[in-house]
């Protein structure tokens, strides 16, 4: 009796998300470790950019504001709230796909800043 007072109203305060309501975008239950993930690994990979290039410094200053993000937030609504560019699993697409643009930017020679 006392376990169905108490735990019931803590199950029901945590919001499962059922559909993005995107098709062929899936939910990601576990959507907040994967984007800090996602964004620690961009960090790291960034790096091998020069320093003075525009990108570089484009793709940090955002990628460390959604890392802040994430790891001040549990709930996946508070993260989109905070973040502003959609949802959580659309940010984990963004994510994966810069980390696949960086790896171009390191395959081929960077213009020079004059």
């Amino acid at each position: 009796m006392f376990l169905r007072r108490v735990a019931r109203p803590l199950m029901m305060m945590a919001k499962v998300k059922e559909t993005t309501g995107i098709v062929g975008l899936d939910v990601v239950p576990n959507a907040r470790e994967v984007l800090i993930g996602l964004y620690a690994k961009t960090l790291e990979e960034i790096k091998a950019v020069p320093e003075d290039e525009g990108y570089r410094k484009s793709v940090e200053s955002f990628t460390r504001h959604r890392l802040k993000v994430c790891q001040e937030e549990e709930d996946w609504e508070a993260i989109e709230k905070r973040v502003g560019c959609g949802q959580v699993e659309e940010l984990i697409e963004e994510a994966q796909d810069e980390l696949k643009l960086i790896g171009h930017m390191i395959g081929f020679p960077l213009k020079q800043s004059n």
